[in-house]
């Protein structure tokens, strides 16, 4: 035994202490990544894409993502520890991190940036500035003069060890309550510290069920009837919660329980006698985490049998897939894009992958979705703005785990982690919407799709009636695969297209506001045949200006070099641009006549009118005035298709992918607002919007017609509209930007500089585009000028255009030099306060 005792065991060997650092994302605008220690008792839970919380600074607190973890230490600084770790894996991907960084790269922006748009913001930390005692303070010994206020807040303090600044005013009962803060600061007496919370927070609902003893114990559910025999109401509520809950069939049935607003929100029973139920333990009241995305549990229907053409074009994308990673499918309105669409997704499923389903606007989403949940049920997600942060969240946590494996999002959809994506689909690709404009990043989501395929491996699919003009190069050049949907589905028959020259109707006087008198007739008749019309006009509100009949003021922003859009149902003048609003004026504040006018007219104004020419008619508005609740767009877009309206008027809302199967009329009101506008893809616009909005009348065999108002119908562009011919538009069009050297011969990115003083604005924008000149070259540089819009939020814009050709020219290492050339004008102490915005492929 004691040789045992005195064994020499080999010794354990020493546990190397290895010092790690993480280069983290910080959710600010800066140009490189910051590097923090990490606590050796962390060194298993920091992982790359994971949550951590980090001090910026002296007070700032921060949550951040990890972007890299090593052992170089930094060395231009002290590395500060990592605080905590807020996530035990991972909530950002690996292809993920490297699309960001793809992001930041392209789009000339920050890593800060990008993570900042693609975070929902539930699943970012706030954090609130917060007071406590000053460790080394001892208001009883410490011989500091302090005034009344001030022992007050020390003495909320020792009650309540913390407190926000909002709790120090309501101590006070003050509204300016800072002075006192900052002197008890400087008087040691306290610290400021961030407090970081998580913001999402899962829903949760109250259930009830019966305890335990009565479902288990035989003949104690019969016992417990004959003590509430006394007691009817109470009584009540037991057999409603039995008659919905069966657990005399299925014992299993009651650890589900009821939702506790079922038995409390019924008027015929009695919510005191439901409080009794649960105080005496008859009920007990428990917490489910439940979905804010419910499953449908309805029958799944199988997609509908492709048609000989949809089949045949179905069979070509694949064909295609095999050898190109992106395909454009060209299908002329109302041909059943969509049913392909849905059928290819089913496919990719069926092979274990993720897809991705973009759509320009939230408006499409309402009416898709809806098609799509009576297939895919439970595994479809829906992303977009109109979700609050709490929702958002969950569908980001659902795609991480794999429960989502369709999603229907617009463009911040593709910041979700998908980390099994076999197929994205970018239905009507050539939309303006899916370029971001402010803040950075100021993305395109179509580019980011094809990238995001490119670094997963996945294919894309782009679907349009009427493709982006570099879309279509790529075709015809054989970099991309092409396949094209010549008919309408069915019976469908494409609209005519009738022109009406509103100069010869005015002449005629048959023009009824801004309704010519053929327009009226024909909106009549389809009321008559109980049919639904569709009226197109590009501006909403009631009228672009209002103007002074005697002296001619006109109302503009304070803000931007724009007049003021008058709003007759909030009565008021609006900025489209920043949001500045005041009330619509009695009098002309210049001269005092009561004469002002309304001048042009919006979507509110034709909806007016439309009430009052056809009172009997039933007219709804769908623009950025009416869609601006939650679920505005679905009910809108319901009460249209269930009939309840009979006209709909609205913006581009309602020129993109809307299927209405009952809309015999469509009616342009101004098109030659939308032809004639400074810049070179006007054209190109004009036509996707006519061709595009046309397309919603005659679905379902029902014959459709399209009248365009215009005081100039002798345009070539409405020759192409009228005969939907895309591919001499594409010949007219590529010919004159090969000739004047547009996109997709170059690329182009616009810098604007932007200064509250317009000399300074203008001065430092002729001495940046001096330096870009001087770097890339006097060709690749145009400008400065002064855009159409000059000023916007107080701030005199000037623009440069730079233009890149595609060959020879280093993209990368051009963007360096205008990165360069910028951060040089930042040094300059003439222009202190300026600003620069770079906007790669602007649109």
């Amino acid at each position: 035994m004691s040789e045992l005792l005195n064994f020499n065991y080999p010794p354990e060997p020493a546990v190397e202490r290895v010092t790690l650092f993480a280069d983290v994302i910080l959710p600010l605008p800066l140009p490189k990544l910051y590097t923090y220690r990490i606590p050796f008792e962390m060194n298993d839970e920091v992982l790359v894409g994971a949550r951590v919380i980090v001090q910026f600074g002296s007070k700032r607190v921060l949550s951040c993502i990890v972007a890299d973890i090593h052992e170089q230490a930094p060395a231009d600084y002290q590395a500060k520890y990592i605080l905590d770790v807020l996530d035990d894996t991972p909530i950002v991907t690996a292809p993920q991190l490297k699309l960001f960084k793809w992001i930041a790269d392209y789009y000339m922006c920050t890593l800060g940036e990008v993570i900042n748009a693609a975070l929902p913001s539930a699943l970012k930390l706030s954090s609130e500035s917060r007071i406590q005692l000053h460790p080394q303070f001892n208001p009883e010994e410490d011989d500091i003069p302090l005034s009344t206020q001030e022992i007050k807040i020390i003495y909320a303090l020792q009650q309540n060890q913390q407190l926000t600044f909002t709790d120090v005013g309501n101590v006070l009962q003050v509204k300016s309550y800072h002075k006192y803060i900052k002197s008890l600061i400087q008087k040691e007496a306290i610290i400021i510290f961030e407090q970081v919370s998580d913001k999402f927070s899962p829903k949760v609902v109250k259930k009830v069920r019966l305890s335990e003893h009565f479902v288990q114990e035989e003949g104690m559910l019969e016992e417990l009837f004959e003590q509430l025999t006394p007691k009817p109401k109470q009584l009540d509520i037991l057999l409603n919660y039995l008659q919905q809950v069966p657990v005399h069939q299925d014992v299993h049935l009651n650890y589900k329980g009821l939702e506790k607003s079922v038995l409390s929100n019924n008027p015929h029973l009695s919510k005191s006698s439901l409080d009794s139920l649960i105080k005496k333990g008859v009920l007990e009241q428990f917490d489910q985490i439940v979905s804010r995305f419910p499953v449908d549990d309805s029958p799944r229907l199988l997609p509908m049998t492709l048609s000989e053409h949809q089949l045949q074009a179905k069979d070509e994308i694949l064909g295609l897939f095999k050898e190109k990673d992106t395909v454009l499918l060209h299908g002329v309105t109302g041909s059943g894009k969509t049913e392909v669409y849905i059928d290819l997704i089913k496919h990719a499923l069926e092979g274990g992958g993720q897809v991705l389903y973009l759509l320009p606007e939230i408006a499409l989403t309402a009416q898709i979705v809806t098609r799509l949940m009576k297939v895919f049920g439970e595994k479809l997600g829906v992303y977009h703005s109109k979700f609050s942060d709490n929702e958002r969240a969950e569908v980001w946590q659902g795609v991480l785990s794999g429960r989502f494996q369709v999603v229907v999002g617009v463009r911040s959809a593709v910041f979700l982690p998908f980390h099994n994506l076999s197929l994205i689909i970018v239905d009507e690709e050539h939309e303006a919407s899916y370029k971001q404009y402010d803040p950075a990043p100021r993305y395109n989501a179509r580019e980011t799709a094809l990238m995001m395929a490119h670094l997963q491996g996945a294919k894309t699919l782009l679907g349009s009636a009427t493709p982006a003009i570099e879309t279509y190069y790529n075709c015809q050049t054989g970099r991309w695969g092409l396949v094209s949907m010549t008919k309408r589905f069915g019976e469908a028959q494409l609209p005519d297209v009738e022109l009406i020259n509103t100069r010869e109707e005015q002449h005629r006087k048959n023009m009824h506001s801004h309704f010519s008198g053929k327009l009226l007739t024909a909106i009549e008749e389809r009321l008559h045949r109980h049919e639904q019309v569709i009226l197109f006009q590009n501006r909403r509100g009631y009228a672009p200006f209002i103007a002074c009949d005697e002296c001619s003021w006109i109302p503009k922003c304070r803000n931007c070099a724009v007049s003021l859009s008058y709003h007759k149902f909030s009565s008021e003048l609006r900025c489209h641009y920043c949001g500045y609003h005041e009330r619509m004026p009695s009098d002309c504040p210049a001269c005092g006549a009561t004469t002002l006018k309304s001048m042009g007219f919006g979507t509110e104004k034709i909806e007016d009118e439309l009430k009052l020419m056809l009172p009997k008619a039933e007219v709804q508005r769908m623009d950025l005035d009416t869609t601006k609740k939650k679920n505005s767009y679905q009910q809108i877009i319901a009460d249209f298709e269930n009939g309840k309206t009979n006209i709909l008027v609205g913006t581009q809302m309602v020129t993109k992918g809307l299927d209405f199967e009952n809309v015999s009329l469509v009616g342009i009101l101004n098109a030659d607002s939308i032809i004639h506008f400074p810049d070179f893809r006007a054209h190109e616009r004009a036509f996707q919007l006519f061709v595009q909005v046309s397309g919603r009348a005659g679905r379902k065999g029902k014959p459709g017609t399209v009248f365009i108002q215009t005081r100039d119908p002798m345009q070539a562009i409405f020759r192409k509209v009228k005969s939907v011919d895309y591919e001499a538009l594409y010949a007219h069009e590529i010919e004159e930007r090969m000739r004047f050297a547009y996109p997709p011969f170059v690329r182009m990115i616009r810098v604007t500089v932007k200064h509250a003083d317009e000399r300074t604005s203008e001065n430092a924008a002729i001495v940046l585009a001096k330096d870009l000149t001087d770097r890339l070259g006097k060709q690749q540089v145009l400008g400065p000028e002064i855009p159409y819009i000059f000023r916007i939020r107080n701030l005199f814009l000037n623009e440069i255009h730079i233009k890149l050709p595609r060959e020879n020219v280093n993209l990368r290492q051009a963007k360096g030099q205008i990165a360069q050339a910028i951060q040089q004008l930042y040094l300059l102490p003439d222009f202190k306060g300026i600003k620069v915005v770079a906007d790669v492929d602007p649109m």
